[in-house]
């Protein structure tokens, strides 16, 4: 006996059919890249690992395949592997529970829709309802009703966290270290990349979200200026490959969520993220691509060093 749980849709599957696809608005709002609809199966026979029945037809798929088998050894990264069955609930729960600690999302902020998180970690609507019912229970998440209403933070960090943190990030840390290496390698070839391409047109988005990050009065205002304007430097390399590359390097360290990691929003994290932004606008613009490689590689340690500091707060406890 075998029972389907979809990624990108959100109806039934009739003859390879979605009569309901997932829409990923979320996603698209926050940049994200979604892959194509796949189908999930989990068997008794398979110890309740959700598996991905291929087709051929998918180029996403493909891309995906290929990239798991050159740059992480032929499995796919634990980090956003679907969930097993037997366990989804407690996984999904301590995925959120770490999310959240390692700013993924802030204290005030909404996260994604019920709809959106079942696509995003590969997983029913009821155990995504479970497990933020569980957070809910012990304070991490609030549920706010009306025409804004939804899931939003409350604290980053409760009693639940640090267990959560540990059974996240420890089994799998060495995979991570190795995620963060990477990451500063293909991020430094994005950034030279947009250096050598960019046009005029391009810099514009880059100068919006620069300055909207200098101006910002909310951790979560710098929040999504950050992303917009790591966004405006991949879509300046003109490469959409790059742009789903440095997309997917960035959902994998973020636990699944194609949102940059930002800590406790220190000040210190902030200004050094603003400078950061800064020079490597002036490089890309005075098209300099050895700088702007240079600038992008230190930059993005500052993501990495945010989730060493979490763990190292679980592990001094």
């Amino acid at each position: 006996m075998e029972k389907e749980v979809t990624d990108g849709c959100d109806g039934d599957w009739v003859k390879g059919q979605c009569t309901r696809p997932f829409s990923g608005d979320w996603a698209r709002r926050n940049g994200a890249f979604t892959w194509p609809a796949r189908v999930y199966r989990s068997g008794i026979e398979g110890g309740g690992q959700l598996t991905s029945v291929p087709e051929a037809s998918e180029a996403g798929d493909e891309f995906s395949r290929v990239l798991d088998r050159v740059l992480l050894g032929g499995s796919p990264s634990s980090a956003l592997r679907p969930v097993r069955v037997a366990s989804a609930v407690d996984e999904v729960s301590d995925r959120l529970l770490t999310a959240i600690a390692v700013g993924d999302f802030l204290p005030g902020e909404r996260l994604p829709a019920e709809r959106e998180l079942t696509g995003l970690l590969r997983v029913s609507r009821p155990t995504v309802r479970e497990a933020v019912a569980r957070l809910q229970a012990v304070g991490v998440v609030e549920i706010r009703r009306g025409r804004n209403g939804g899931t939003y933070v409350r604290d980053s960090w409760t009693e639940s966290t640090a267990a959560a943190v540990r059974h996240t990030l420890l089994p799998r840390w060495e995979e991570f270290e190795q995620l963060f290496d990477l990451r500063g390698l293909v991020e430094g070839m994005v950034a030279a990349t947009a250096a050598r391409r960019r046009s005029a047109k391009d810099l514009e988005p880059m100068r919006d979200a620069l300055a909207a990050y200098l101006s910002a009065s909310t951790q979560r205002d710098a929040h999504t200026a950050d992303s917009a304007f790591h966004r405006a430097v991949r879509e300046a390399t003109g490469n959409p490959q790059i742009v789903m590359l440095s997309q997917d390097l960035l959902a994998r360290i973020s636990l699944g969520f194609p949102v940059e990691p930002w800590g406790r929003g220190e000040q210190t994290h902030f200004h050094q993220g603003g400078e950061d932004h800064k020079a490597l606008y002036e490089a890309i613009a005075a098209g300099e691509p050895e700088r702007a490689e240079e600038i992008a590689r230190g930059h993005f340690t500052i993501s990495a060093d945010l989730i060493r500091d979490v763990l190292e707060r679980v592990r001094a406890r």
